[in-house]
């Protein structure tokens, strides 16, 4: 029952969320009666009461033998009408009339100055109260969603971004995960035979985080796409998340290093999430990231650069966002590989997020400037569970992609005996 759109305008409206309501209706899943109240119209004379709401709400019931009953919005009912004494009769006697009815009722309703609802009357009838809300923080605006009360049944307090999207609502309650994951034993190549030796000869564990950090140009995209390559070739499905390049452009660089990615791509294998930043919050990215996880069902996830994350958030609210991000895919199982930019000699640390503790392998990329040439090398500063090489190696970018050579030795200094 909708006091402010007609049937029609539902329709438009709920199409752009993927539900086709004249089919609903053409099916008898569904009735729709629009009530229209304007308060211009209104003389308030007499006692005033809901006896005729009850009529027309008792027949659509009937009608298709329905089990829901939707009321938006309760404030529209009482337009025009100043008695508050009989208003908040009226509306606990609507919900002891739904109740009694055995229906599952939804009521929408207005937010009032202090109160949950505009009469204050609402959430103390109701079973359950969920408040909305919507809010701008540097100009990024987020919805959020709360549990206030659930009668007879434990519930998150905590606010839960959502979005409306093309499939209707996505909501993630992203702070109730715990450390109850499992921790597999097979490991998965990282796509380089000479950085999977430095592992242990058998590369990552699967379900396990990994971190590339380093400077600019040192190769962390390039060694990403090797390690997407080999998953991919191993007929595993990928997700991987842009924050600087469009795809076109990823897999077009890609290519100067001798890796097709385009192949993957057209074969369902390898998918794309490309957005800036500042696109959206980081709580709205963090269920964008999570509703692209779930339609796909990677094995693999790759997040290329988390430092991007910085545009839209401080350092605590990106640390925290990311550590809901990896106990997600830890949980599922799926072996995500994080690239990091470092500024400056920081050579061992992953910017200034501080994330380096929640990475099972750490593999920090270096720029060394040696008698007047750029030397690349490569060393695994950790790795959890797994023995691996302390050897700083010497890599090359070539047109057949990452060329890793023998660990480089630390320089003998003589010394002139006195």
């Amino acid at each position: 029952m909708t006091f402010e759109e007609s049937v029609e305008d539902l329709s438009v409206d709920v199409a752009s969320l993927g539900f086709d309501l004249a089919a609903l209706i053409a099916q008898r899943k569904i009735v729709i009666d629009h009530v229209r109240v304007n308060r211009h119209e209104i003389e308030e004379t007499g006692e005033y009461d809901l006896e005729g709401l009850f009529i027309r709400l008792d027949q659509a019931i009937k009608s298709i033998r329905a089990k829901r009953v939707v009321l938006d919005t309760i404030e529209a009912l009482f337009a025009g009408f100043s008695n508050l004494g009989i208003l908040r009769m009226e509306l606990a006697r609507l919900f002891r009339w739904l109740k009694d009815k055995g229906v599952t009722a939804v009521i929408t309703g207005e937010r009032g100055e202090g109160t949950l609802t505009r009469h204050g009357l609402e959430e103390y009838v109701s079973d359950a109260v969920i408040v909305l809300d919507h809010r701008i923080d540097d100009q990024v605006s987020t919805r959020r969603l709360r549990i206030a009360k659930y009668r007879g049944s434990s519930h998150g307090t905590n606010e839960y971004p959502f979005l409306i999207g093309q499939s209707g609502l996505s909501v993630l309650p992203i702070t109730s995960l715990g450390l109850q994951h499992e921790a597999p034993l097979d490991r998965v190549s990282t796509g380089l035979s000479a950085l999977d030796a430095m592992l242990g000869g058998q590369g990552f564990y699967r379900g396990s985080s990994i971190i590339l950090s380093g400077g600019a140009g040192t190769g962390k995209s390039s060694l990403a796409a090797h390690f997407v390559d080999a998953a991919c070739r191993r007929g595993e499905r990928c997700v991987f998340f842009l924050f600087e390049e469009s795809p076109s452009q990823y897999m077009r660089n890609m290519r100067s290093i001798g890796i097709d990615l385009e192949g993957w791509v057209k074969g369902g294998f390898l998918h794309f999430h490309a957005a800036r930043p500042a696109l959206l919050g980081l709580e709205q990215h963090l269920v964008a990231m999570h509703r692209e996880i779930e339609e796909v069902r990677p094995a693999v996830v790759v997040v290329d650069p988390i430092n991007d994350l910085m545009a839209v958030g401080n350092m605590t609210a990106v640390k925290a966002t990311l550590l809901r991000l990896i106990d997600y895919l830890k949980t599922s199982q799926i072996t995500a590989l994080f690239s990091s930019l470092t500024a400056g000699d920081a050579h061992e640390q992953t910017t200034d997020l501080g994330i380096s503790s929640l990475m099972d392998t750490w593999i920090l990329l270096r720029a060394v400037e040696e008698r007047g040439q750029r030397h690349r090398g490569l060393y695994v500063l950790k790795s959890r569970g797994m023995p691996h090489s302390n050897t700083v190696s010497r890599y090359t970018l070539s047109d057949h992609g990452v060329q890793l050579g023998r660990p480089s030795r630390p320089r003998t200094v003589k010394r002139t005996p006195r």
